[in-house]
């Protein structure tokens, strides 16, 4: 249990740490840096360019992003080089891809069919531009991504298209090695950048000009930039890191910056504590139980240690208390601090957060990424 910094913001609120935050960007940056490797970490996890301009200057080439929207956002705050790692296939969102582009942003798309790419060729002939793609590989996640198999093929076709530039393919795996999840992260990493750097060779010796090999997130990123031949790493949760991230042993609990505070609002029970955070003030996305970390509850309680956040309904959250924890005798109004499971779709929740400063203070600021779906 803890108590907030005066002026206390109404709960439930995220509050992020700021000197953590640095601690996290600084130790990230570096660690890309003695790798040879850029860092373009994905601003999915703090969807404010505030925070991506503080990773830019540690060291970082730009910011990648899942939607234009995203982009477009990152861009009004000021950041110049983006990748949006998703494929754009509407005429609506090329366009709008375009115009950053005529406005001076270097930008980057994610491409993974031939409809995607000529659909893209089409806007960029008919705008009088060209746009720098990458084709994704689906290397495991089976999500979006041309199968490993097929890519050599379809970056031929992409290549060959007007008004498009393959400089590069990428990947988003994760924690998963030989089609499975893993706590294995060096193995997953190695993998991970082993076949995306083989993949890059091949298109190389067809005389196809790739030149990015982009890869990794925060639990396997620095794993595979180790490989040679990888170029790009794109972490985004390490800016704040969340308890999934302390489960994988990539950071420590106290590394974590992001918390959401709570308030105790009703004791029906000695074991139990409902607090004014539900499914719409924490992510589920990570749900306790599932491979491969098991994650107990939907986030940890600061001070609480055999606490479980066991349930939520939208705006309730229930709190089984262990011994030690009712032995702490919470009442109501009692300000709880959680770091959730999953800091992004976490963050995403919220209109604002509040940043602890040095001082102790908080200052309030606007997630401005917040919500950009399309």
């Amino acid at each position: 249990m803890s108590k907030p910094a005066e002026p206390a913001p109404e709960t439930p609120c995220l509050v992020i740490d700021e000197g953590k935050m640095r601690a996290n960007i600084e130790r990230m940056a570096a660690s890309a840096a003695a790798l040879g490797v850029n860092l373009r970490p994905h601003a999915k996890t703090h969807k404010m360019p505030e925070v991506g301009r503080k990773q830019i200057e540690a060291g970082a080439v730009g910011l990648t992003v899942a939607k234009i929207s995203e982009a477009e956002v990152m861009a009004a705050g000021g950041i110049r080089d983006l990748f949006v790692a998703y494929p754009l296939v509407t005429a609506v969102k090329i366009d709008r891809a375009l115009r950053l582009v005529r406005d001076g942003v270097r930008l980057i798309v994610g491409v993974d069919s031939p409809a995607g790419a000529r659909a893209i060729s089409a806007r960029a002939q008919s705008a009088g531009l060209e746009l720098e793609v990458r084709l994704e590989i689906d290397t495991g996640m089976r999500r979006t991504g041309v199968p490993y198999g097929e890519a050599l093929e379809l970056a031929g076709f992409v290549a060959g298209l007007p008004g498009v530039r393959l400089t590069g393919i990428y990947t988003f795996r994760g924690a998963i090695l030989d089609g499975k999840p893993t706590k294995d992260l060096a193995a997953a990493g190695e993998q991970e950048g082993r076949l995306m750097a083989e993949l890059a060779g091949r298109m190389r010796s067809a005389g196809l000009p790739i030149r990015d090999v982009s890869v990794g997130s925060t639990p396997t990123g620095l794993y595979a930039g180790a490989v040679p031949g990888v170029t790009e790493i794109r972490p985004g949760t390490y800016v704040f890191h969340d308890r999934m991230q302390a489960a994988f042993g990539v950071c420590g609990l106290d590394d974590c910056a992001g918390r959401v505070l709570v308030s105790v609002v009703s004791r029906p029970a000695p074991d139990l504590a409902v607090i004014d955070g539900g499914s719409k003030t924490f992510a589920t996305d990570v749900q306790p139980g599932t491979p491969p970390l098991g994650l107990v509850g939907f986030g940890h309680i600061v001070g609480l240690d055999d606490a479980v956040f066991e349930r939520m309904s939208e705006e309730h959250g229930m709190i089984r208390l262990g011994s030690s924890a009712q032995s702490a005798n919470l009442q109501v109004g009692d300000v709880l601090e959680i770091i959730p499971n999953h800091i992004c779709s976490t963050l995403n929740l919220h209109n604002r957060v509040y940043v602890r400063e040095a001082s102790g203070s908080l200052a309030e600021r606007i997630i401005a990424a917040r919500g950009m779906l399309e």
